[in-house]
């Protein structure tokens, strides 16, 4: 077991999560466009999608703080001047779960819309 001081080192393989979930979270926002005939699956997925942009930027934080303290994940070594940026498109999760959030309260509404209207017939 580490010391308290000691840091466990990320290697190049321990990143492949972050890759998964950049390439996961666009394909399910787009299987759930199509799933408009079924609104509470497309909800539930809708959620699903919402914990995984969460998830992403959790392990963003991960990441880059290992950056900031010095730590270089792929090398194992200090860096004194670690020079790290985000980019433009580390902000597009954000926007799919914002734009997420907000389809999802939609979805229910017109759920409840619709059996609404069921009850009336």
């Amino acid at each position: 077991m580490p010391a308290a001081t000691e840091y466990i080192p990320l290697t190049a393989f321990d990143k492949w999560p972050l890759a998964v979930m950049s390439i996961a979270i666009p394909l399910l926002a787009l299987v759930v466009i199509f799933l408009f005939k079924r609104r509470l699956l497309q909800a539930r997925l809708n959620i699903m999608n919402v914990v995984l942009c969460l998830g992403y930027y959790a392990l963003l934080a991960l990441y880059v703080t290992y950056v900031v303290k010095g730590y270089e994940p792929i090398r194992d070594v200090t860096m004194t001047d670690a020079d790290w940026y985000l980019t433009i498109w580390a902000a597009i999760p954000l926007v799919n779960l914002v734009l997420t959030m907000m389809s999802t309260r939609r979805i229910l509404k017109d759920e409840a819309l619709v059996r609404a209207a069921d009850r009336l017939r």
